[in-house]
């Protein structure tokens, strides 16, 4: 097996995952939606995981999987024959990048549609992190190989923010998962504001088909359309019908794109296909990045209703407990 990226610690010491096994219900998820707070220790490429804490844990993060998360669903039923999943693979560990401008937006990236790995999908920028490489460097490696945005040192902070267990195919009416991800949200707050950061974006047409920059009130909607579940939000109905996007050109020219509210509303599918949406993960990262703001009227995890004088009045779903994060020095990592 390569060298593992996600450790569990179950008894005692660090023990790799298993591709087929899930994350989630090793560290002893129960049949509720989450999210369940996890002690991690994040090291140079590397990630440990404790229901419990332990010595070189540096943050208490919340761990969450989708509903219809095909390896817990696979945990739950018997092996069918010739359905076998890798042995000699564990979980990979991700890093995405939620970056915040000064003037609080923070920044999406539309996935190509050539990509063979989740098309079309909103997403923030990040992906695999390389064997020894720090988790804050890694993610921004991957923001400036996306978006070709550099960010000085010295002039951001950054937190973890939390966990998801991610899968591609995501659910199992697509096909057996191929993919397994641990992904870890890194909350970036830059200095500088959306109008300065944009100005300085590249994007990479091979990876990145679009761009926008989604303000806390737009955010709160989208995280609101929670994926796979049939718990009720609270929407308002005082929402724009359309975001300002920046859409790629074929000759690499950025274009205004007016994106139909309809779109980031949009719910994954029960079948594959490759609509244009945000992805669940990304709707869970946003739920995070609106509590850590302190959000008066979309606090998800402990179901506030909002004092939207035109919202719709829904049963918010169950509360949730504070997370105790312990934010790592903003200097940590090279920032290259």
């Amino acid at each position: 097996m390569a060298a593992a990226r996600v450790q569990l610690l179950l008894s005692g010491r660090p023990e790799s995952v298993s591709f087929a096994r899930s994350v989630c219900g090793l560290l002893g998820a129960g049949p509720g939606l989450g999210p369940w707070p996890i002690h991690c220790s994040l090291k140079r490429g590397r990630l440990v995981l404790s229901s419990r804490p332990f010595p070189g844990a540096s943050a208490r993060l919340p761990l969450q999987r989708p509903p219809f998360c095909p390896f817990a669903a696979l945990d739950e039923r018997p092996r069918v024959p010739g359905a076998e999943l890798p042995t000699d693979r564990g979980v990979d560990l991700g890093v995405a990048i939620i970056l915040q401008s000064s003037d609080k937006a923070v920044l999406l990236t539309r996935r190509a549609r050539t990509l063979s790995i989740s098309p079309n999908l909103w997403v923030p920028p990040g992906e695999h992190v390389e064997l020894e490489e720090e988790l804050l460097d890694g993610g921004l490696r991957e923001l400036w190989e996306e978006c070709g945005l550099h960010l000085p040192q010295g002039q951001f902070s950054w937190v973890p923010l939390g966990l998801w267990e991610s899968a591609y195919p995501p659910r199992l009416s697509w096909g057996l998962p191929k993919y397994h991800h641990i992904v870890l949200y890194l909350l970036v707050i830059s200095q500088e504001s959306q109008q300065q950061l944009q100005a300085r974006i590249q994007p990479n047409p091979s990876e990145v088909s679009a761009l926008m920059w989604l303000t806390p009130d737009v955010a709160a909607a989208v995280a609101a359309t929670e994926d796979g579940t049939e718990t009720p939000r609270l929407l308002p109905q005082d929402l724009p019908p359309s975001v300002l996007a920046l859409e790629l050109e074929e000759d690499g020219r950025a274009r205004p794109l007016v994106l139909p509210m309809s779109t980031l509303l949009r719910m994954i599918p029960t079948m594959a296909e490759g609509k244009e949406r945000v992805s669940t993960g990304t709707k869970f990262a946003l739920r995070l990045w609106l509590q850590h703001l302190g959000q008066p009227r979309w606090d998800f995890l402990h179901g506030t209703p909002p004092p939207c004088k035109s919202a719709a009045h829904l049963d918010p779903g169950p509360a949730k407990e504070e997370w105790n994060m312990d934010p790592l020095p903003p200097n940590q990592g090279s920032g290259k």
